[in-house]
Formats: structure tokens, sequence, C-alpha cells
């Protein structure tokens, strides 16, 4: 593979374990009724922001593999929605971490889906706060974000702040 390949897929890899370190963060010990959360008529609920993050991971692995097709899954309770972002987190970065060709630039994966995902994890958060339970907030330049750690087992050293 080529060098600048290689630091491609590094740097997207890296991403990929902050939307999980961010996203864990968003979503981890949302209170009961979080998941009907929504900022007013019309507007998604907290659930279906998750479920539709879950959507773009799946397609984002579909565009790892050349493959160009959406699907709307059927959102399910909020903690299976969390295991599916974890899980979809995973399958992608097995993904770009071997060495096959992908069928799309990392960039493109990044600059796609994988933004998205990141803006809709921020919508996350400030429901949270919309609902009285924010995250607490957080130096993420000092956080412990590690490409390939993807899931929900996150790094519990925080440089966290009120």
């Amino acid at each position: 593979m080529h060098e600048t390949a290689d630091a491609s897929r590094a740097m997207l890899r890296h991403t990929l374990a902050t939307l999980a370190y961010r996203g864990g963060k968003a979503v981890h010990n949302a209170p009961a009724s979080f998941a009907d959360q929504t900022v007013g008529p019309g507007s998604r609920n907290a659930l279906a922001i998750l479920a539709h993050i879950g959507d773009l991971l799946d397609w984002s692995l579909g565009l790892a593999e050349g493959v160009h097709r959406w699907t709307t899954a059927v959102p399910g309770s909020w903690d299976s929605e969390v295991d599916r972002f974890h899980a979809g987190l995973e399958r992608l970065d097995r993904r770009v971490a071997d060495a096959s060709p992908l069928g799309c630039t990392p960039e493109q994966l990044f600059q796609g889906p994988i933004a998205d995902a990141l803006t809709h994890v921020g919508q996350i958060t400030m429901l949270r706060r919309q609902a009285d339970a924010p995250i607490r907030a957080e130096n993420y330049f000092r956080a412990e974000i590690v490409a390939g750690r993807v899931g929900a087992d996150q790094s519990e050293r925080r440089v966290e702040f009120d």
C-alpha cells in the first residue's frame, strides 16, 4: 500500500475511534425517557438520530466495499441502537484496517458519512443538555483515543470539567 494511502487510512481509523469515544460518551447512561427527546415538533428524536448514525455506519461499510446502497433501519430500543453504533464502528474499523483496496477513498468516507455521524453525535449531546441530563465537558485534545478502540469500552481517564 502506498505511504499516503496508509496515512489516510490511519487518520480515518483515528477518526472512527474519536467517533466511538465522543459518541459513546453522548449515549452512555442516558435517562430512560431520553430516547423520545426532541428539539421540537417535526424533528427527529434522540433514538431516531442514533439509529440514523447506525445507518450511516452501515452505508460507510458498504462504500468501503464498493457498494453504494442506503438502507434506513427501523429503530430498535435505545440499548440496541447503542450496541449497533459500536458494532458498526467495529466492522468499519476492521475493514479500513484491512490492507485490501477500499471501494472509495478514506477521504470520501470521512467527508460523507463519518462527518455526518460526528454532527449527529453533537445533536445527541445538545439533546442531553436540553433533557437536563448533560454530559460533562471535556478537553478532547487530551483524551486517550486510540485507533482501533471503537467499542463501548473506552478509556476511563478523562480530563472533564464543569
